[in-house]
């Protein structure tokens, strides 16, 4: 990683500013990793959510894909050595506004066959209870 050597090499000529600046752009890069790592396995928690509501039925097969989902948003979000969490709850809730429209593009293609549209599945479902119900899955 680039940024490790212009951070020793940084530390070595004792410009400590900008090797703080370094440490900063790190910290950050690990951060957005861990929201799009939780923002991925959101759209898998949103799609079976969907389908289930749709289809007013669960099969055993979302019921793991939802556990699993929900146990790696869980893992990535905590922050082991400090405590706490890297997304708290109003992050979670723009995460899943966000991952709501993908989740809705993807259960469109699976629910039903296929046969309804976006728009069409959107009519036979409640998106905020949806999404209410993904937050309440996900510790913060």
């Amino acid at each position: 990683m680039e940024e490790l050597i212009k951070l020793r090499r940084s530390i070595e000529n004792k410009n400590y500013l900008k090797a703080l600046q370094i440490v900063d752009e790190l910290e950050e890069m690990s951060v957005e990793d861990k929201l799009n790592k939780i923002y991925s396995y959101m759209i898998v928690v949103l799609l079976h959510l969907i389908k289930q509501s749709a289809e007013n039925k669960l099969t055993r097969s979302w019921e793991l894909s939802i556990a699993n989902s929900v146990k790696q948003i869980n893992r990535t979000n905590q922050r082991r050595k400090a405590g706490g969490y890297y997304a708290q709850q109003q992050d979670l809730e723009e995460i899943i506004n966000d991952a709501f429209d993908i989740a809705l593009k993807g259960a469109a293609i699976e629910a039903f066959d296929g046969d309804y549209s976006q728009e069409e599945l959107l009519k036979l479902i409640d998106p905020k209870k949806i999404k209410s119900q993904a937050l309440s899955l996900v510790d913060y």
